[in-house]
């Protein structure tokens, strides 16, 4: 990519969007298209492909998505299905048609099988059943995956996929009802210090682990790999260390400065019982995360102060 190149960022108003903008731009890569979901619905191909002709990009960042955590995933599985199916064949074909000269997916790493091996290499994917709170997505973007490659297969189109371990930053969603683990954390964390609350409830045992990611990271990670990878399959971003549940309840309560207890939900699942990437591949390629846990928590939780909640 160079300063002339127009690039299109989809769902450049979410958390991973907003990152890849901001990186772009610190590079002096300006020339950015942009559509709310509002100005564009991604699930519409006649819209899409009226889109792609009136603004003719040359590099798409595929990072629009219907998403939640465990709650959301689970009550609309069809809308989760649908929304992302539509979204992203609508995007991946338009780019085609309209000579896209490279399309980077971004899928996610629930698309791995529930008990895969760990750390996940690239090659566990379709070797085992899926998580089932979350099948419908995960289906949604290894169909994703797989739709790239069958167009660098059959047109010789130059769209690659990357997959993300969990992630927080800026941007991130903090309802309780569709957010992630993290984010769900600190707010509930926060308003029980506000609200002068005895303890915080998780849910389950909080035994399962996870890997997390800051946003930033991942979009560095994002424009490095649309810079220097072009082949089939897709590449892990991830730091490669995970934390339990618990820990990390325990590092946000430390940042937050929560001094009540911590409580389970036992009556709650627990979901996979860990999904810890496997990231050999993309440091082999030269790159590598640089915001620890504990900092990016701190990060944050410092730019909460514009929440309505705060």
């Amino acid at each position: 990519m160079n300063n002339n190149d127009k690039v299109y960022v989809a769902g450049h108003r979410g958390m991973v969007g907003s990152a890849i903008v901001r990186n772009l731009n610190a590079r002096g890569i300006t020339n950015i298209v942009t559509r709310t979901s509002r100005e564009l619905d991604l699930r519409n191909q006649q819209a899409v492909n009226d889109f792609f002709a009136k603004e003719k990009p040359n590099y798409v960042f595929l990072a629009a998505a219907k998403v939640g955590g465990i709650l959301a995933n689970n009550i609309y599985r069809g809308e989760f299905l649908y929304d992302n199916l539509m979204i992203e064949a609508n995007v991946i074909e338009a780019a085609r048609v309209h000579d896209v000269t490279k399309l980077q997916f971004l899928g996610s790493s629930c698309i791995y099988p529930k008990l895969a091996e760990q750390p996940m290499m690239e090659d566990a994917l379709l070797t085992g059943p899926l998580e089932p709170t979350n099948e419908p997505y995960a289906i949604a973007k290894i169909t994703g995956i797989k739709l790239c490659d069958a167009y660098r297969s059959q047109y010789g189109c130059d769209f690659i996929s990357v997959m993300p371990t969990n992630l927080y930053g800026p941007n991130d969603n903090y309802d309780l009802e569709s957010s992630h683990v993290l984010p769900a954390l600190v707010r509930k964390f926060h308003e029980a210090k506000k609200n002068g609350g005895k303890e915080v409830v998780m849910w389950g045992t909080g035994s399962p682990k996870r890997e997390f990611l800051h946003a930033d990271d991942l979009a560095d990670a994002c424009v490095f790999l649309m810079e220097t990878f072009s082949d089939f399959g897709f590449v892990n971003i991830g730091t490669g260390t995970d934390v339990s549940i618990l820990e990390l309840a325990q590092t946000i309560k430390e940042v937050v400065g929560y001094e009540g207890e911590i409580t389970h939900d036992l009556t709650k699942p627990d979901g996979t019982p860990r999904k810890l990437m496997n990231v050999d591949k993309l440091k082999s390629m030269g790159w590598a995360h640089t915001t620890e846990l504990r900092t990016g928590i701190n990060k944050v939780y410092g730019a909460l102060n514009t929440q309505p909640w705060y």
